[in-house]
């Protein structure tokens, strides 16, 4: 077995820390990252083609996680072979809306708009940057009106919904009551979107995943398994979508 080839970069920043990284005999390389509440190491391979990440709890030592690391070897190469191709959005590209495949279009408009089964776009403009604003525009008004109405059923109240491009989870919630959503949830069915906005919201009343919180999930919405598991096939589909084109960069 060959031994990892341990690394640290500095963070962006001041009081930044420095970030650990690695590469393991089969050439992958490692993101390392401490967690306080972490109690054992995991690794992650990002559905977006992204490298590896290894989660750490703060007493174990980046030699122990590279050991680790290595002795999983080649489940991770299994892993990132099963990572869908990256999918650019550009003029032409089909891509989901709403759980809706739409063809990306050129047109004579000044910003997008659905037309039947195509989104309409500005022909002048790179289609990344205006669908990924389409997108979260789309994103925002669903989830806030779907956060609305379950927090009213839960008599709970948020005090604000943040939009993100996260790679590891749909959604979060904070002790404080701000919700934070991937705006990748408007490429998605409405009912999966829906499912999302009401588990961030049942953690208004239980921050864990309890019995009594998955109870509270199904009285807000009674098929939630469904649309979790919708997710669990189809998230990294999502994921692998790119609203950067390479050719124009």
């Amino acid at each position: 077995m060959s031994k990892a080839f341990l690394t640290a970069t500095a963070g962006q920043g001041k009081g930044r820390r420095m970030a650990e990284a690695f590469t393991i005999g089969n050439g992958m390389r490692i993101m390392c990252r401490r967690s306080g509440r972490a109690r054992r190491m995991t690794l992650r391979v990002p559905r977006d083609g992204g490298p590896v990440v290894l989660t750490l709890p703060i007493h174990v030592a980046l030699s122990d996680g590279a050991a680790f690391a290595e002795s999983k070897a080649e489940w991770l190469l299994q892993a990132a072979d099963r990572r869908p191709a990256p999918s650019i959005v550009r003029h032409g590209a089909v891509v989901p809306v709403s759980g809706e495949r739409l063809a990306l279009s050129p047109a004579a408009v000044r910003a997008a708009q659905v037309a039947g089964k195509a989104l309409l776009l500005p022909a002048t403009r790179p289609a990344g940057p205006v669908v990924q604003a389409f997108l979260k525009h789309k994103a925002m008004g669903h989830l806030r009106a779907a956060c609305d109405r379950h927090a009213a059923a839960l008599g709970r109240s948020y005090q604000a919904i943040v939009l993100r491009d996260t790679r590891s989870r749909w959604g979060s919630c904070t002790s404080d009551g701000r919700l934070m959503f991937s705006w990748r949830l408007a490429m998605a069915p409405p009912a999966v979107l829906d499912y999302v906005a009401a588990h961030e919201v049942a953690h208004l009343r239980h921050m864990d995943h309890s019995p009594r919180f998955w109870a509270t999930v199904a009285g807000l919405v009674p098929d939630y398994a469904k649309h979790r598991d919708w997710l669990r096939r189809h998230g990294s589909e999502l994921m692998a979508w790119q609203f950067r084109d390479p050719a124009r960069d």
